[in-house]
């Protein structure tokens, strides 16, 4: 490398100059790098790289090289690009944590003055600089810096500020990068400089900044003189220091003690001590005889007066502590006087303590201030440590001290080489990297025999401390003893000398054992100690505090990990206190895993000369630094090593932009070969780059060669991205321009044209041509689909033909086949009989006889067990069978007799009974000749129909084919199944074992048969063929499974099994529900059932045949082919089965099958065989008793309710079944047998009643229904009781309780009182004709009757629904009673039936002008059947008709003329006939009346005039019609949509795994224990906050679960909020909790709050990416929702910028609550204006009202809020309603300290401008006038500005007319209003009189000027001032001595000045680019002026201070982001 390469940025410089030699190369000796530090400490380079290593040579020198420039260079930039620096080090640390999420830690070291301190000062610097925050917090850590320097620096021989201390300082960062606190910790105090010092070297700084910083009256009280007076101070010979002034730094550090919240009595008590210590150094003893044995005494002197006065003690305790000893003996405490040096050594003994527990205290109040502890234990904190310790140390006179600070450095140097060496070279063998071993000096020797080693030296010299008789000697005597024959400890040379040598990693250092015990040992005299506890000093005991045990037993440590353990009493064991030398050891091993932990950075401090001189270099001193800490080796390692490594998963993850996929797919290929990959396409000609195992190894030129590529890839794409943005975006713009210019064309052209179009003719030609053209269009096109229908008709009936006949052939051909196969199979089962009975005559005549024998002994058997049987029926009764059957039917008495129905008008109910012989008469059943059904035995059915060797016989085995045979193979198999079923339910096969549910043979339940899909509450109530029993059973399924009817079921998809074992009633329901559903399979059952009845032996199966008999009769009948065969076998039946069963058949028959298994009243009706009573209850308080059977329909029963009241029409009247005392939606998941054996139920008959939500009548129109039904009630009786009752009964509970109850009684006297009923007298029935009318009109949908259906198509959204038709019309609900759609009759074309098969239910085509609906349904029959009534009663009465083609009948004026689409009303007159086809008519539009073709109108169904929107639509053509619908439903977003999302999907991946079954993702009403997510189960903080927040959002948000704390909203935004603002991980927890409570949630109150809430969040955060989708669909698929486009706007938004800080701000909850997405906030201006403005981020918010304002610019105006104390600045960058909040969260939290208790705090939001540059008055009038007049007219009149009086007196003349808006008549009040023109300090220049007649003057000369010209006019006058446009502040300083205490600081565009208060002179000026730091506190304001080492400190007082940081702080963003010639540079994503 050559000379010019030294001046290159970030080259390697460690190379011989010209020699060519490589970097790294192994060199004979170290000159060529000595020689390379020469050349660059001549060029003033005193920074060198090796690797991340940087070397700083001392240059002894202030160089220009620290200024804020430089930091900004440095800042944002990879190591290496710029020249080496420690700013560089600092920035790699800084990004490092930031990027690695990993703490970092910098390692200082070097002898003592090669610059460590200042390097570690340069640190901090750079660190506050680079946070950009200028927070207090910030300087408080930077001026810690002098405080610690005061107390542990001193002057020494080699160094003028070297520290006698080592200090860890740890800064500890936020996640964004700002600096939120640190710790100091301090190691090995050097605490005997205190009292002595070597030649030429000092005692610590403070001492000096004392004596010659200190006021004269201060001095004075502390007796202090100069340095020269005090032995401490010159035991070295030196009081003074070269090149520090001790007055200035004294004023610095008073400063510092202030900035770290040091009270000024902190302060003053600090001093006092100090200067006890200096008076008690110049304390003498003189020697004395005390008892003969030699003493001391304290010579007279002021000193020791005033010491003990300084200590607070008594001065005779103090003389008796320092010349006398106290020895404690078993017996007694015995004084023991010391003779001077003693007393000498015992008072230095003290100070040492004194000083030394003083500097610990020091530190830990400095620790106080600006270590802020985690909230949270658990939270890992980044950090960047860094360490300044002492270097090392090689004096002639080398002592305890020197032996403590060595070993620090030998663990640090061994630091070094683990990090640089050992772990390097480790790593590449672990990864098999071809690597050549590198030797280095290691240390661990020498530290195995100073600590690590048994007997190591520091454990000797413990254990000789230990020891009371040890001595130096006896310690000197075992080191020699152990460790002589060792290389690394050198034994003196004899045996007198007390000197011994250690070969330390930097050279030998001989120490001097003499004082060694003395100094390890630390301890204080007893007598000491208790002296100090009698001192009336607090910062005295403060200090001592852990040996008196003042406050307790225990101590908090800086650590907040560490306690320390105080003693009980003051006697505390010496042996227990841990010597100097131990506890050093433990904090130094306490640093060393410190270090450990973090990521090491090394800085090699070296000293260049041993004279502190600058551009001198000794190049021997500079060669042995080089030698001792193996930066040969370091070299050398760097050169051939890998610095930069990165596992194949991190490099490729962070280079993928690199990657060409395709030469290496990620997909297919392995991570590794993808890495080699991106290297070898990047890293192109610089090679050397390796990969291992697992890791991939770089050079450091490589890795800024792979981010300056991947930043280049990175701008390329993000260029493709922006360019598609940008040309979305002017493409939309540019078509938005195209088509408005298209509209203003096509505009400009008609008005063109029409204005040029002069004659009629051409217009009158042109629209007769393009009617024409219009009406042979219409002809052609109505040809066209003519023509299109009858073809299309003829090729779809050709299709269905030819499609038919292939069927036809094929099943020809099918049954032909099979008929072949069986009789095939006959044929061979014949020729198979006669070939087995071919035998003579004879043996055949011997076959018959025992034929016929057989015969009789059958006929025998069979007599003898039907005698047996009928003994066993005898013997067993019916009731019995039945009760062991089904033993678990409650004991209730059939017929609603147990218990009574509900007290509906609260009268006694009164029961009537039906006599059953006045019922009517059914018809009776043709009579059977009973005769002719001898010959239908079921053995000659069974051998004629049952297929194969199957028999009429019972039998116990499972079947191998059905009995009868069956064409579909579904029914094959559920006969088989069916048969084991019977065989089960009779006894004759045993019941399976349980069996696992994942068995592979099990025999699944058909889903159609368990499906609940056709069982609705329709299909019973209130139709008329629907079976009453199975009503019963059907309801409660319904009411126990769903709440809604229309509500989609949610059912598991696993199959029910039948091998598992089933009860009774389950195997009835599953026979009997397959003959439901299979109605081919009910012969099959029959034929089942009684074949295991005939022969059968069995008792218990017999009957139990019987019953099951029994129950299938009564709920499907059998086919007529096996009818009279069923009716022959039971005649058979036993008991009274026969009579009993041929009723039940009977009645099936004629009420055909129904559609439900049997209820359990049924089952109790087999125990009598009798007929079933129910009880009816009327509206009136009666109740029927009706008897009832298993046939029994609803329009049966009423009938018989009907005649029994004699209504004249049953119409309309139906049945409803109600449960005694409970509501049937309480009891949703009971299942359907607790139900029925608990509640009772009784039938209802009524009107058809549904409830909905109707408009509640207004108040006055629910006063007059209330008095009408006290009328009705009462008559005239209108007492007080009588209305009370009436309110109780007709006023609902709110009302009451809004209106008062007394009240309401008033207002319903006095209507009842005056109505015109009561007056007239009106019967009671009247009135209640007049309410029912009322309530018709009110609410129809009362009124109606409701038809559940399934929609198969049509326009509408839903798939289910319930249809309401009623006399206005038919109407579409959804569940939730919501109108989906109202059709008035008119718009009802047509309704027809559909029947398309067997297998489909009925279905029905409704025909509207809306669209048409294919709809089915158990009841739409009905539904059409009534909609038809309706049409047809409708159209018979209607006088309204609307033409269906145009009638032009000029010449016969009998037939009236009309176009289509025009109204007809028509006239009923019987004029003409109607039958022939005509009707008397009238034109609507001309009032002509004449003949109408029935043919030409259409008849609407309507009795009031139809709308214009309905003839309009019956106009349209279909198509037409059509389309204009979707339209309207797209619009309305009607159209059809997707079922709702949830997270399901989400929680299967995401979710916790959940033992129970619980839907995770669905609403749920109780807490959760548990997070939703897995991830979060791990952290109990985050856990614990997540079910926290589930609380709020269930319990007291949506109202899901009951509590009794009440809260605001707010507050419980803040708890459900606050966690996830601050904590990333809860955010998808909050999204999918949220979610979670809005799926399958049927609380609508709830799904409203849950609504508010998610929009609140959707504007906080987005969710994670994973959950992202989720959301989108969840939002999309319910658009309908009033807040879900906002939501996904709002999610749109977040997604588009950074989260929020805070919870919602307090607006923001107040709108959401009242539904308003449009949040509206005052904003006020300085002229008293204001604007509003919407929630959105505080630079944005600007740019909106400037734009509002038509500002020429938003450039330098902000928004300001003011509080009642405090007016803030809002950051641009943050959100609006962020920055409100947490300035008044910040407020509330001061106040409520101050106060107590909650607070409120009102505020202000202003808009001005903040920064004044580019302000040229004129230029923007608006400004001018809204914002700079207001601001600068202030300030002008405060006097801050330096100004002429004749500049006084026209700008008076000025704001005198802008004040009285130029009229002149106001001229006399001048005086009046002096001081609102004239400054404050100027009022006095001139008399009132003068000032009124030279400003009336200048008034005249401008009585032509406008008001709003002499603002503008009075702006350009005080802008030619230095001091427009300033922001002034009156402060307090004590920085500078030669300003005046109180000046003025103007902040301005050019910078900050400091001004004379009074004579306004500039003092001072600083522009922003000298400012090096600023900051501000809760009262000072501090700044650096200069340099950021040897910077000009400026410290004021004020409660402003925020105001001047903030301004400061605009402008330099302000400034910066204008500096184009050196960019901050671009650095990858942290």
């Amino acid at each position: 490398m050559t000379n010019s390469a030294f001046s290159d940025q970030g080259d390697f410089v460690w190379v011989e100059t010209g020699s060519g030699v490589p970097i790294g190369a192994e060199f004979a000796s170290l000159k060529p790098m000595e020689r390379n530090l020469l050349v660059r400490h001549k060029e003033g380079i005193i920074y060198t790289y090796t690797g991340s290593i940087l070397v700083a040579v001392n240059p002894y020198q202030l160089l220009p090289i620290y200024t804020t420039e430089q930091v900004h260079m440095y800042t944002d930039r990879r190591l290496g690009e710029l020249p080496p620096h420690v700013f560089a080090i600092a920035d790699t640390c800084f990004f490092n944590m930031r990027r690695n999420k990993k703490s970092q830690c910098c390692v200082i070291s070097g002898e003592s003055g090669a610059g460590k301190t200042e390097s570690t000062k340069l640190m901090l610097q750079f660190l506050a600089a680079v946070s950009g925050q200028h927070s207090w917090i910030e300087q408080q850590i930077l001026e810690a810096n002098p405080i610690l320097e005061a107390f542990g620096n001193a002057k020494t021989i080699r160094n003028d500020n070297s520290s006698r201390f080592g200090k860890y300082i740890d800064v500890n960062f936020t996640k964004g990068g700002a600096i939120e606190g640190a710790r100091v910790e301090q190691y090995l105090l050097e605490k005997s400089r205190v009292c002595r010092q070597a030649p030429e070297e000092r005692n610590y700084h403070i001492f000096y900044y004392m004596v010659m910083g200190m006021s004269p009256d201060q001095k004075k009280i502390l007796s202090l003189g100069t340095a020269a007076e005090y032995k401490y101070l010159t035991m070295g010979n030196c009081t003074s220091c070269e090149g520090r002034d001790d007055v200035k730094e004294y004023a610095h550090f008073r400063s510092a003690l202030k900035i770290l919240m040091f009270t000024e009595t902190d302060s003053w008590e600090i001093f006092k001590l100090l200067a006890a210590l200096l008076h008690l150094g110049n304390v003498e003893f003189e020697s004395t005889i005390v008892k003969n044995l030699e003493g001391s005494n304290v010579a007279s002197s002021s000193h020791f007066n005033m010491a003990s006065k300084l200590l607070e003690v008594d001065p005779a305790a103090l003389e008796k502590c320092l010349t006398q000893r106290s020895v404690t003996t078993a017996r007694d405490t015995v004084n023991k006087p010391l003779n001077s040096e003693q007393a000498l050594d015992g008072r230095d003994a003290f100070v040492k303590a004194i000083y030394g527990r003083l500097f610990i205290w020091v530190v830990t109040k400095i620790n106080t201030a600006i270590y802020k502890p985690p909230e949270d234990d658990q939270e890992v904190r980044q950090s960047i440590g860094l360490l300044d310790i002492f270097g090392f140390e090689n004096f002639h006179n080398n002592s305890f001290e020197q032996l403590c600070i060595n070993f620090a450095n030998e663990q640090l140097q061994q630091f070094f080489v683990k990090h640089v060496f050992k772990l390097e070279q480790d790593e590449y063998n672990r990864e098999n990297i071809l690597w050549t071993h590198i030797d280095y000096q290691d240390n661990q020797s020498t530290l195995d025999i100073l600590a690590t080693k048994p007997l190591n030296v520091l454990a000797l010299i413990d254990e000789e401390s230990n020891f009371p008789k040890g001595t130096d000697t006896s310690m000197l005597l075992k080191l020699n003893q152990i460790h002589s024959k060792g290389t690394v400890y050198i034994p003196p040379k004899n045996d007198h000398e007390t000197k011994f040598g250690i070969q330390h990693f930097a050279g030998r250092v001989d120490y001097d054992s003499k004082g060694f015990l003395e100094k390890n040992r630390d301890t204080l005299s007893l007598d000491l100690i208790q002296l100090v506890d009698t001192s009336s000093n607090k910062l005295l005991r403060q200090t001592f505090s852990a040996e008196l045990g003042a406050s307790s037993d225990t101590e908090k440590s800086v650590n907040p990990r560490m306690t320390i353990n105080k003693p009980k009493n003051m006697r505390v064991n010496p042996k227990r206190v841990p010597t100097l030398s131990a506890q050093f050891r433990q904090s130094l091993d306490s640093l060393m895993k410190t270090l450990t932990a973090c990521q090491p950075y090394f800085i090699r401090c070296i000293k260049p000369n041993d004279y502190k001189k600058p551009m001198l270099f000794d190049r021997d001193l500079c060669v042995r630094q080089l030698r001792y800490s193996g930066m040969m080796e370091t070299i050398k390692i760097r050169k051939a090593g890998y610095p930069v490594r990165y596992t194949f998963s991190d490099f490729l993850n962070r280079y993928r932009v690199l990657l060409r996929t395709s030469v290496c797919d990620p997909n297919t290929e392995s991570k590794e070969q993808c890495c080699e990959s991106i290297c070898r396409r990047v890293l192109t000609g610089d090679g050397d780059w390796k990969t291992g195992k697992t890791k991939i190894f770089l050079k450091d030129f490589h890795d800024t060669t792979l981010e300056l590529e991947r930043m280049k890839e990175l701008h390329v794409k993000a260029l493709v991205i922006q360019r598609v943005l940008k040309g979305y975006k002017y493409r939309r713009e540019f078509l938005r321009k195209r088509s408005a210019a298209i509209v203003i064309q096509k505009n400009w052209r008609g008005y063109k044209g029409r204005k040029q179009f002069k004659l009629g003719f051409a217009r009158l030609q042109a629209l007769s041509r393009s009617r024409q053209l219009h009406l042979s269009y219409l002809k052609k096109r109505q040809a066209a689909l003519v023509l299109q229908t009858h073809i299309r008709g003829y090729l779809a009936r050709k299709e269905w033909k030819r499609k038919r006949n292939a069927v036809i052939l094929l099943q020809a051909h099918t049954r032909s086949m099979l008929a072949k196969r069986k009789l095939q199979k006959m044929q061979r089962d014949v020729s198979s009989c006669r070939l087995t009975y071919r035998v003579t005559p004879k043996r055949e005549e011997e076959q018959r006889a025992l034929l016929a024998k057989q015969r009789h002994l059958e006929e025998v058997l069979r007599q003898k067990r039907e005698m047996e049987a009928r003994q066993q029926s005898e013997n067993i009764s019916d009731q019995e069978m039945v009760d062991n059957i089904f033993g678990f039917l409650p004991n209730i008495i059939i017929g609603g007799q147990e218990g009574q129905a509900p007290n509906i008008e609260g009268k006694r109910t009164v029961i009537e009974e039906i006599d059953i012989d006045e019922l009517p008469l059914e018809p009776e059943p043709p009579e059977e000749d009973y005769d002719d059904l001898d010959q239908y035995s079921f053995t000659k059915f069974a051998s004629i129909h049952f297929q194969g060797a199957a028999t009429h016989s019972h039998i116990r085995q499972r079947l191998q084919q059905p009995l009868l045979y069956h064409e579909d193979e579904g029914d094959v198999l559920a006969s088989l199944t069916v048969w084991w079923i019977i065989l089960r339910f009779l006894g004759d096969l045993p019941e399976p074992k349980r069996q696992n549910r994942g068995y592979a043979h099990q025999r699944m339940v058909p889903q159609d048969m368990l499906s609940g899909q056709d069982r609705r509450l329709s299909h019973m109530v209130g139709l008329d063929q629907v079976r009453l029993l199975p009503a019963m059973a059907k309801l409660w399924e319904k009411n126990l499974r769903k709440p809604s009817i229309i509500t989609e079921e949610v059912r598991g998809k696993e199959e029910l099994t039948l091998d598992r074992p089933l009860t009774s009633l389950e195997k009835v329901h599953y026979i009997v529900g397959y003959g439901i559903i299979r109605p081919d399979l009910r012969d099959e059952i029959y034929c089942q059932i009684c074949k295991q009845l005939h022969e059968n032996s069995n008792r218990n199966s017999y009957f139990r045949g019987w019953i099951l008999l029994s129950l299938c009769l009564g709920v499907f009948p059998p086919s007529q082919l096996f009818l009279k065969y069923l009716q022959s076998f039971i005649r058979f039946a036993p008991g009274g089965f026969p009579s009993y069963l041929a009723e039940r058949l009977r009645r099936t028959l004629m009420n055909g099958a129904r559609g439900e298994p049997p209820a359990w009243l049924e089952l109790q009706a087999t125990k009598t065989k009798k007929r079933m009573l129910v009880n009816v209850a009327l509206l009136d308080g009666r109740a029927i008793n009706l008897p009832v059977d298993s046939a029994s329909t609803s329009r049966e029963v009423c009938q018989l309710v009907s005649n029994k009241i004699k209504l004249r029409d049953a119409f309309g009247f139906s049945l409803y079944v109600a449960m005694y005392e409970k509501n049937l939606a309480s009891m949703l998941m009971m299942t359907i047998w607790r139900l029925v054996q608990v509640y009772p139920c009784f039938f209802c008959f009524r009107t058809e009643i549904f409830f909905f939500k109707q408009t509640f009548p207004q108040e006055d129109d629910l006063i007059q229904l209330a008095a009408k039904h006290l009328y009705i009630q009462h008559g005239s009786d209108n007492r007080p009781e009588n209305v009370k009752e009436t309110v109780r009964d007709c006023i609902k509970n709110s009302l009451i309780e809004a209106k008062s109850e007394a009240k309401l009684v008033q207002m319903i006297h006095t209507a009842h009182a005056q109505s015109s009923f009561l007056n007239n007298k009106q019967k009671p029935e009247l009135v209640k004709a007049e309410m029912v009318d009322y309530a018709r009109d009110k609410w129809p949908m009362f009124f109606s009757r409701f038809y559940e259906v399934t929609k198969l198509s049509g326009p509408v959204p839903k798939s289910k629904f319930i249809v309401a038709i009623n006399w206005t019309g038919i109407t579409f609900l959804d569940e939730r009673e919501k109108r989906l759609m109202e059709l008035s009759f008119p718009e009802v074309m047509g309704v027809n039936t559909i029947r398309e098969g067997k297998t489909s239910g009925p279905r029905i085509c409704l025909l509207t002008l809306k669209g048409d609906f294919i709809l089915s349904g158990a009841s739409v029959e009905d539904m059409a059947e009534l909609t038809t009534m309706f049409l047809s009663g409708l159209t018979e009465r209607s006088v309204y008709a609307v033409a269906l083609k145009d009638v032009n009948s000029q010449d016969d004026p009998t037939i009236l003329s009309f176009k289509k689409g025009e109204l007809i009303i028509l006239i009923k007159d019987d004029e003409f006939s109607k039958q022939r086809g005509w009707i008397k008519g009238q034109n609507s539009s001309n009032k002509k009346t004449g003949a109408v073709s029935t043919e030409a109108i259409h008849i609407l169904p309507t009795l009031s005039r139809p709308s214009n929107e309905i003839l309009s639509f019956i106009n349209l053509s279909p198509n037409q019609r059509k389309d204009l619908v979707q339209a309207n439903q797209k619009d309305m977003g009607t159209m059809e949509r997707v079922p709702p999302a949830t997270l399901k999907e989400y929680s299967l991946q995401y979710f916790r795994l959940n033992a129970a079954p619980e839907r995770l993702w669905a609403h749920s009403r109780e807490p959760i224990r548990q997070p939703l997510h897995m991830k979060l189960l791990g952290t109990q903080d985050l856990s614990h906050k997540a079910c926290m927040a589930f609380t709020d959002i269930l319990c007291k948000y949506m109202g899901d679960y009951p509590t009794r704390q009440m809260q605001s909203p707010l507050e419980l935004t803040d708890q459900i909020f606050s966690p996830p603002t601050q904590s990333e991980a809860l955010r998808d927890e909050i999204y999918c909790q949220i979610m979670k409570q809005m799926t399958s949630n049927n609380n609508r109150f709830s799904i409203e709050q849950g609504w508010q809430l998610l929009w609140l969040c959707c504007g906080l955060f987005p969710p994670s990416q994973p959950l992202l989708k989720h959301t989108q669909k969840f939002l999309e698929s319910r658009r309908r929702e009033p807040l879900a486009s906002d939501c996904l706007q709002r999610l749109q938004s977040s997604l588009r910028s950074d989260p929020r800080k805070l919870p919602p701000h307090q607006v923001e909850v107040e709108a959401i609550q009242q539904n308003s997405t449009q949040i509206l906030h005052k904003v006020y201006f300085p002229n008293d204006t204001d604007e509003v403005a919407t929630r959105t981020r505080i630079k944005d918010l600007i740019q909106t009202i400037s734009k509002r304002l038509q500002l020429a610019s938003a450039d330098g105006f902000s928004l300001f809020m003011k509080t009642q104390d405090k007016v803030l600045g809002l950051n641009e960058a943050d959100y609006f309603f962020d920055s409100l909040r947490q300035i008044t969260d910040w407020s509330k939290r001061a106040k409520r300290i101050k106060e107590g208790g909650p607070v409120n705090i009102s505020y202000h939001v202003f808009f001005m401008r903040k920064l004044w540059f580019n302000v040229v008055p004129g230029r923007d009038i608006k400004a001018d006038l809204i914002f700079h007049f207001p601001q600068e007219l202030p300030k002008y009149l405060r006097g801050y500005h330096v100004c002429t009086k004749e500049d006084m007196v026209n700008i008076a003349a000025m704001l005198f007319l802008v004040k009285v808006r130029g009229d002149k008549s106001q001229i006399a009040t001048i005086p009046k209003v002096l001081k609102e023109l004239v400054p404050a300090d100027q009022l006095k220049a001139m008399s009132e009189n003068e000032w009124k007649k030279n400003i009336i003057a200048a008034f005249n000369r401008r009585t032509n000027m406008k008001v709003d010209e002499a603002k503008i006019a009075f702006l350009k006058a005080v802008c030619r001032w230095p001091t427009f446009g300033c922001a002034f502040f009156e402060v307090k300083q004590t920085s500078e001595p030669d300003f005046p205490d109180i000046v003025r600081i103007a902040i301005s565009k050019t910078g900050l000045t400091i001004l004379h208060p009074k004579t306004k002179d500039v003092l001072a000026n600083h522009p922003y680019n000298k400012i090096a730091s600023w900051c501000s506190g809760s009262t000072y304001f501090h700044m650096t002026v200069g340099s950021l080492v040897k910077g000009n400190k400026f410290l004021c007082e004020t409660s402003l201070g925020y105001k001047m940081d903030d301004l400061i702080t605009s402008y330099v963003n302000m400034y910066l982001r204008e500096r184009t010639a050196q960019s901050r540079g671009h650095r990858y994503n942290m």
